[in-house]
């Protein structure tokens, strides 16, 4: 039998992860964290161009396919997202996480796993053990009725399908994007929001891992990774906190009160 780590990190389960926050962190404190894009300048002296030019003449095949691909994300008009339905005119738009945010997912057996979705990798099936975090269901029903919601995963579609499939009963998910979508950057699966096609002023991200909108850290609403703490309350102490953003007309100037001290 393959070893789980290889094969949950063929599905994409265990690359996007930030490190384990302590269980003690409150969300409230979380998301009066202020998140600042760091910018880096751009000299223009003639050595460090040529120094630029030799580097680059360096870069590995892999490096540059990853560089062409992040090209290609960047082309106006190639939106992630259909146009927004009648029904959900006027809502602001949240970008949700699947695994440690809403779910855990393990290949080795869980007892009191919620659901085992079986995954085909090179030809053999293998039984990914599903753990919902409490009040999941909750949350995502009080979400549904508030915003549009899209799926947005850093795993394979194989494995994030079929276990959306069984968590969203009620269909809250209007779209669901995966690994494919994401921007791979600096070793990691970044989710740009600028190409969801959405008002980035209407548009929130709720993620575990900070990684995954390095390039929107202000429109994120952070959450702690989540494993196996049935006792966790992240998700039903964020249904307020959306409560209250769903009505923004700029989600910048309300998460920025939150934030602030």
């Amino acid at each position: 039998i393959a070893d789980a780590s290889v094969i949950l990190s063929s599905l994409g389960l265990v690359s996007k992860s930030s490190p384990k926050k302590p269980r003690g962190r409150s969300i409230f404190n979380a998301l009066f964290c202020c998140f600042r894009a760091q910018h880096v300048g751009q000299s223009s002296s003639s050595t460090e161009l040529a120094a630029y030019k030799e580097e680059a003449n360096t870069i590995a095949k892999s490096d540059l396919l990853q560089c062409l691909q992040y090209q290609f994300y960047q082309i106006p008009g190639t939106c992630l997202l259909p146009e927004v339905t009648e029904e959900d005119q006027g809502r602001i738009c949240v970008v949700i996480d699947l695994d440690e945010t809403l779910v855990h997912s393990s290949f080795k057996p869980i007892n009191n796993a919620d659901f085992i979705v079986p995954v085909e990798i090179e030809g053999t099936t293998h039984q990914v053990y599903v753990l919902k975090r409490p009040y999941v269901d909750e949350f995502l029903r009080r979400m549904g009725e508030l915003f549009e919601c899209v799926l947005f995963t850093a795993s394979l579609a194989k494995y994030a399908d079929p276990v959306t499939d069984l968590l969203d009963r009620c269909g809250v998910f209007r779209a669901r994007l995966f690994r494919e979508s994401c921007v791979f950057h600096q070793g990691c699966y970044v989710k740009d929001l600028s190409r969801l096609g959405r008002d980035l002023r209407k548009t929130l991200i709720l993620d575990n891992s900070p990684a995954s909108y390095i390039f929107h850290p202000e429109n994120a609403v952070p959450v702690q990774s989540w494993f196996d703490d049935m006792a966790d309350t992240e998700l039903l102490n964020l249904i307020p906190i959306f409560e209250e953003l769903s009505g923004a007309d700029d989600v910048y100037t309300s998460l920025g009160q939150l934030r602030a001290p």
